[in-house]
């Protein structure tokens, strides 16, 4: 029976996994902060799928939060096969008119914390010669989007970088690359997307359904969608010069910031 966590599991792309990996029969190892949350979506696999979910609250930005999901990891008695890190968060604001407190939470939340789980998971995996590790990264690391896309760049390079380490002992690396994705995502930040166009939304099921194939496939890197995967091979090929002020045009400091 093939186990697997997934961090920020309670909503959005972490239940989605939680739900495509249900359906595989796995079980399932569920961490987000809201206990509640992370037993209804518990409850309601083990009535569709059958399947078994060991909840465990953690706030990962918390020191004793993250440790406890890194020993779970760890716990070679209860091993883990599939490491899912998702759990993730954006900000409203260009990097300059956010908090410093608030750009420090965010990169040790989508760079240090998958850093440090995959570390604790990894010699299991190596010693048992197989498993997986899936990063949920964003198409907004392929382009200079701010303090996001920086983090979320250093998780794509971070995946493709331990996919050549990990090749060797036969456990699996991937970066999962969404676009704009139907989730809490966007409202949690604060983010205004009411003038994006229907056509440019994934739901999060088909982004789920794509890197679990493109998982078994062994492929480094899972996009959904042409039009992302028409994107991402754009970008790569522009000037960045070019690509950067373009982008520039688009961002604006909050007005109210720019009052203060």
């Amino acid at each position: 029976m093939t186990t697997v966590l997934i961090t920020g599991a309670s909503a959005g792309l972490g239940a989605a996994f939680a739900r495509g990996f249900a359906a595989k029969g796995c079980e399932l190892v569920l961490v987000a902060r809201d206990k509640e949350r992370l037993e209804a979506v518990a409850r309601e696999l083990g009535r569709e799928f059958g399947t078994a979910s060991e909840v465990l609250p953690a706030d990962l930005l918390d020191a004793d939060g993250c440790t406890a999901v890194a020993e779970r990891l760890a716990d070679r008695q209860r091993p883990v096969d599939i490491l899912v890190n998702n759990a993730g968060f954006g900000l409203p604001a260009p990097f300059p008119y956010s908090p410093v407190e608030d750009e420090e939470r965010l990169l040790d939340l989508l760079v240090k914390v998958p850093l440090r789980l995959t570390h604790a998971v990894l010699p299991g995996l190596r010693e048992r010669r197989r498993g997986a590790v899936v990063n949920v990264s964003s198409v907004a690391g392929l382009l200079p989007t701010g303090t996001y896309g920086a983090a979320k760049a250093w998780v794509t390079a971070f995946s493709e970088s331990l996919r050549v380490d990990m090749e060797p002992y036969g456990v699996r690396v991937l970066a999962v690359v969404p676009g704009f994705t139907r989730t809490e995502f966007q409202a949690r930040a604060g983010m205004d997307v009411s003038s994006l166009r229907e056509a440019v939304w994934l739901e999060p099921e088909a982004v789920v359904a794509k890197a679990l194939r493109d998982l078994a496939l062994r492929r480094p890197v899972s996009i959904t969608g042409r039009r992302y995967q028409a994107y991402a091979l754009a970008v790569r090929h522009l000037p960045r010069g070019f690509v950067a002020a373009r982008l520039a045009r688009k961002r604006r400091p909050p007005q109210s910031r720019e009052a203060t």
